[in-house]
């Protein structure tokens, strides 16, 4: 029998991977974001319609106004329209100048200086085509310069930790506490030969103990984790540490970066991008020093 599929989409900013780290659900099979519009597919034998509370649940944590989970729609698909849509949805993507970033069965003629990075979505966490991961990929090329150590925390796909490497950075950690995200970031790294280099903790931050101080720290979170982590995080920009944090809104930014203000980090740099922000907050001692 033909398997169908149940399509649930709404218009929203929301970064697919984040809503799905936030639902959990191991029978989703997937989340993406065509024009603005974002698709999750359940398999019709794995649809209740008790997931689609739990959408909206989610979508009112990450979006209080409530304007995303009020636009929920639900429709069927059949087997041959979803392969049609996730083949198109996974094309590949070019970040900046050298950052390749695609599915493994779309080759792709790389330039010299250019690398690639395979992803195959699956439960995505992070695959590059939203702003906020676009972003701290984009800064990374002109940040790394060589021989850095990079502390990426939250890691999902492991993305951020993986173009670091490739662009030249010494080691990278990726903490990931989700069980289901930390399994695809290693499913990653083996995809894309990486070694020792990039060691992967599946915990939280607050457990994850004393390490050397990394170089630059990387947090890709939403605004309210961010503040949740502030202490924590605040603490690798005391000593000395470069942070950079996106998946936050631009009217989120006062209160973000207020908080790390009070923990005596100030903002460096910023840059915007379809309303998101990416920030670089360093400790006083590191911004006068960078002049």
């Amino acid at each position: 029998m033909t398997q169908e599929w149940v399509d649930v989409s709404f218009q929203s900013a929301i970064d697919p991977g984040e809503l799905l780290g936030l639902l959990g659900d191991p029978y989703v099979q997937g989340a993406w974001e065509d024009q603005g519009v974002t698709h999750l597919y359940w398999s019709r034998d794995h649809w209740s319609g008790e997931q689609l509370g739990q959408v909206r649940a989610a979508l009112d944590q990450l979006d209080p106004s409530g304007r995303s989970s009020g636009a929920v729609r639900v429709g069927d698909l059949p087997h041959q329209d979803w392969n049609r849509q996730w083949a198109q949805s996974v094309r590949p993507l070019y970040v900046g100048r050298r950052i390749v970033i695609r599915p493994s069965w779309e080759p792709v003629v790389l330039q010299p200086d250019q690398f690639e990075i395979i992803l195959d979505p699956k439960q995505a966490f992070g695959t590059g085509h939203h702003a906020t991961t676009r972003m701290l990929l984009e800064w990374l090329e002109s940040l790394i310069l060589g021989g850095e150590t990079v502390l990426d925390v939250g890691a999902g796909s492991g993305i951020l930790a993986m173009a670091a490497l490739r662009l030249g950075a010494r080691s990278a950690v990726e903490v990931e506490n989700d069980p289901v995200a930390a399994e695809c970031a290693r499913e990653y790294a083996r995809e894309n030969r990486f070694g020792p280099e990039l060691e992967l903790v599946c915990r939280t931050l607050q457990d994850f103990g004393e390490r050397p101080r990394p170089d630059l720290v990387l947090a890709n979170l939403d605004r309210q984790t961010l503040l949740l982590l502030a202490e924590e995080l605040a603490a690798y920009g005391a000593a000395g540490a470069r942070l950079l944090f996106s998946g936050v809104l631009v009217d989120q930014e006062a209160e973000v970066v207020g908080r790390y203000a009070e923990l005596g980090l100030y903002l460096a740099e910023r840059r915007e991008q379809d309303g998101w922000v990416a920030l670089e907050l360093q400790g006083v001692e590191s911004c006068e020093g960078s002049g």
